[in-house]
């Protein structure tokens, strides 16, 4: 396996930096995504982008920097023009991109993962993702081909651009508080820290930040999802007596919240609370949500009116549902919240805005506000590593023959009392099990018949 079959990933680039990603890497990457972004375009009426540019931000790791010079000389030597906007959230990139008009974006950023690893997330026009099926793989070929050329005269125009302001007045139209919350931010010492102070400073809330400093180490692994990556949080919330808390990942495009008392809301649960506040604006529209989310999400956008939509997991294909269903929201279990009027993508930063709009709009505390949703008990997501992963998901399908199965992604078997989604990791020998039930006797034996053909769980 050489080098670019192990950092290409399903929906991005990915690996250790000085080892697998290096300057020479990103100048081809550069390079190459511009040539495709361009050729794309050309798909598309030209009088619906306003340049052949590529937007280009970064993270905090100290080597965003170099890799992001190194690329952005790449895209210049391809004949596309650049816009780079610093270091920021991944979802200002997908901003600019809309508030620009450009042909696509790149972020340098390793997102979640530990300090030594870095990559490159790349959108294309009106921020649409760009994964494996929908140009990765072409742009990995044109990387496999392509030499890194010396600085020319014939190099493409690139210019810094200063674009906080109008980002700032973008994610605010989110936030409408009715009174004023105390809240602890725990950054993760990632993008949010630039972006918090840069959108929330002269908002109408009280911000208890955690984690601000951007220092090029992460006082914990910048992953929410991971309870133990917020017990920080959580104890600062109990002492400093907050409304609630949130968790930005590396990049800030996910977030996890924390009630009143320090507890986890689960991301669906974060999911079926807003969507009443999108359904009264938007009455009837569609609310998607991925199939690992508990039943309690259809179950509110029904009976707020709308029209949900089960999906599978993966931006792309959140991004894509949004836009074909014209859906006014729609939630992961793993912090990404998407909107429409964020041009379908996700974004941290305006889910904290929602969610502080919502919580402020009642009198009770969060945990009173979430706890009529937790009427089922779900397992989160387990992992099980696993060589024969269709195999073992046939077998799944066989030993449950009686329920009602679907295939949207991996297997998953409903039952009128309990549910199960087994579905594949892209890029490892793993399969991903996601159950509820609605006691927790009933989940802990089904998890372990389950368990029985899967073998033990790994962490991961």
């Amino acid at each position: 396996m050489d080098v670019l079959d192990k950092v290409f990933k399903a929906y991005d680039i990915r690996g250790l930096y000085g080892k697998q990603i290096d300057e020479d890497l990103a100048w081809k990457i550069g390079h190459a995504a511009a040539q495709f972004l361009r050729s794309v375009l050309r798909g598309y009426d030209r009088g619906q982008a306003t340049t052949n540019r590529v937007v280009v931000g970064r993270d905090i790791r100290p080597h965003s920097s170099p890799l992001t010079d190194a690329m952005i000389e790449g895209i210049s030597a391809s004949g596309v023009g650049c816009v780079d906007i610093g270091v920021c959230d991944t979802p200002m990139v997908y901003f600019a991109i809309n508030h620009l008009g450009t042909c696509g974006g790149i972020q340098v950023t390793a997102s979640h993962n530990p300090i030594e690893y870095n990559g490159f997330k790349i959108s294309g026009f009106r921020a649409r993702p760009i994964g494996e099926d929908t140009g990765l793989n072409e742009i990995r070929r044109i990387v496999s081909t392509v030499r890194r050329m010396p600085i020319g005269a014939s190099m493409a125009p690139a210019q810094c651009l200063d674009l906080w302001e109008p980002y700032r007045k973008h994610v605010l139209k989110f936030f409408r508080p009715a009174r004023r919350l105390k809240v602890i931010v725990d950054a993760s010492n990632g993008c949010g820290g630039r972006m918090f102070p840069a959108v929330f400073a002269d908002a109408d809330i009280e911000i208890i930040p955690l984690n601000f400093e951007i220092s090029g180490k992460f006082s914990h692994p910048p992953n929410p999802l991971v309870d133990a990556n917020l017990k920080q949080l959580k104890a600062a919330v109990k002492k400093r007596k907050a409304d609630f808390g949130v968790c930005f990942d590396g990049d800030a495009d996910r977030c996890m919240f924390v009630d009143e008392k320090g507890q986890t809301v689960r991301c669906d649960i974060i999911t079926a609370l807003l969507t009443r506040h999108f359904l009264r604006e938007s009455p009837g529209s569609m609310v998607v949500y991925d199939l690992r989310s508990s039943r309690v999400v259809s179950e509110q956008i029904i009976a707020a009116g709308g029209v949900p939509r089960r999906e599978r997991v993966g931006h792309a294909f959140m991004k894509k549902a949004l836009a074909d269903g014209n859906a006014i929201f729609g939630g992961e279990l793993s912090g990404h919240f998407y909107f429409r009027d964020n041009y379908n993508c996700d974004s941290g930063a305006i889910a904290f805005a929602v969610a502080a709009t919502v919580f402020s709009a009642q009198p009770l505390p969060v945990s009173q506000l979430v706890a009529p949703l937790n009427c089922y008990t779900h397992s989160g997501e387990i992992n099980f590593e696993v060589e024969d992963k269709q195999a073992k998901m046939n077998e799944i399908a066989e030993r449950f023959s009686d329920a009602e199965i679907d295939w949207l992604d991996g297997v998953t078997c409903q039952y009128p009392d309990w549910w199960c989604n087994v579905r594949p990791s892209n890029t490892e020998p793993l399969l991903r099990l996601t159950m509820e039930a609605k006691t927790a006797a009933d989940l802990q034996a089904k998890l372990a018949e389950i368990q029985s053909m899967l073998g033990e769980p790994v962490d991961h």
